[in-house]
């Protein structure tokens, strides 16, 4: 039998990975920065934020330097201690409350945080679809009338091409197209070794239609990675790596581009809604 953790033991045994994978790729890169621009652009200027699902902690660091208060959760005990020692490192002890917390039951008051974070595809380790809809309005009860919600998710479209490109596993692609579910079932009756999770990938649509019943007036989906999402696959990673910086200006070119194009979100990587609360 393949055995597979379940979210909170993947993230404890991840360790520091999740707060280096935002710097040490281009894609990785790619998906901050495409991130942090939204983030500049919808933000108040001031404001207590929360950060669900927050991991090691590289938007609440970002956010507290840039003069908010933040709340961060996060299911993982060794994420959580990741995050107290960068925030501590970077004096921002005073502007930081960092929790255990689960985005499907967030402890916090109605309104109680002026915009609400949750990145890098929380909702996406949610196998269950009442489980997702909740969670979407979990985030949307705690966040103030009017006020924004940033949530991004994996995609389902750029796993597909990942295991055409690797050429292995192809009887399951339309298992996987149609429900989007790589869960403990799957993996083992496809023999997969994952080095991953259990994980929803939707589709921009579903992802859409998730948040808006939650009450949620989505204003836009972002591709975060776009085109070059396809160097997420292992065979091209080094042909990434190898960029020098005018051709990566180059790629980012073409991402911002693209970015309001709603194809391009389709089969990117990690999808962000920018949302507001009802």
């Amino acid at each position: 039998m393949t055995g597979i953790d379940d979210p909170e033991s993947f993230y404890d045994d991840y360790g520091r990975e999740e707060w280096d994978r935002l710097e040490r790729s281009l894609h990785g890169r790619l998906e901050w920065e495409a991130t942090v621009e939204q983030l500049r652009e919808g933000l108040p200027e001031t404001g207590h934020l929360l950060d669900a699902g927050g991991g090691a902690g590289r938007y609440t660091v970002w956010l507290a330097e840039a003069g908010y208060d933040v709340t961060m959760i996060d299911l993982s005990d060794r994420q959580r201690a990741i995050a107290r020692e960068k925030v501590r490192e970077r004096g921002l002890t005073d502007r930081v409350q960092i929790q255990p917390g689960d985005i499907r039951d967030l402890p916090f008051e109605a309104g109680a945080f002026d915009a609400t974070l949750c990145l890098g595809g929380p909702v996406s380790h949610l196998l269950d679809a009442a489980e997702r809809e909740r969670a979407a309005g979990e985030l949307r009860r705690v966040t103030a009338s009017d006020a924004p919600v940033f949530v991004s998710v994996m995609g389902r479209l750029n796993f597909l091409q990942l295991l055409l490109i690797d050429g292995k596993h192809l009887d399951y692609l339309d298992e996987l197209a149609e429900t989007g579910d790589y869960d403990a079932d799957l993996i083992e009756r496809m023999g997969h070794d994952s080095a991953f999770t259990e994980t929803h990938f939707f589709r921009a649509g579903e992802f859409e239609r998730v948040l808006e019943a939650a009450g949620l007036a989505v204003e836009w989906l972002v591709g975060l990675e776009g085109l070059a999402s396809v160097y997420t696959a292992d065979p091209l990673r080094e042909t990434a790596d190898g960029l020098d910086e005018d051709e990566r200006v180059g790629v980012r070119s073409l991402i911002d581009h693209l970015r309001d194009d709603r194809t391009v979100a389709d089969v990117s990587a990690h999808i962000l809604a920018v949302c507001r609360s009802g």
